[in-house]
């Protein structure tokens, strides 16, 4: 499984961005796409997931409100918009493909097969 991140760039605090991931190659048995992110000199955090089959979606806590993430079937393509955002957003933001179904599972950096390259995202005070 391949995936390409894109989106990323420069907003000033406040803004919004639209993220997308584009999953390629053998991606049915693939059943959901997790969003993280790595901020200079920090761990690695999740962001935000979504189920393929059925759009369920997870998202951690400090970010619900903001943050949605969608998914078009028909591309194999998933979205991450960003609203609201503030200078503590920038980081690399990567999507990663798993083929766990427990959606408490996507929280976790290890339940994540496969992942992508990462689009960086500054946010500007």
């Amino acid at each position: 499984v391949q995936l390409q991140a894109s989106g990323g760039g420069l907003v000033q605090a406040g803004g919004s961005l639209k993220l997308s991931c584009e999953a390629s190659g053998r991606t049915r048995s693939m059943n959901a796409v997790g969003w993280f992110r790595q901020a200079p000199g920090k761990e690695r955090e999740f962001v935000a997931a979504i189920r393929w089959s059925d759009g369920t979606t997870e998202y951690e806590d400090s970010m619900k409100g903001r943050f949605t993430a969608s998914g078009d079937n028909a591309k194999n393509t998933v979205y991450l918009q960003m609203n609201s955002l503030k200078p503590e957003d920038t980081a690399i933001y990567y999507c990663a493909v798993t083929t766990a179904y427990n959606s408490l599972l996507y929280h976790f950096a290890e339940s994540y097969d496969h992942w992508g390259q990462g689009t960086l995202v500054t946010v500007s005070s």
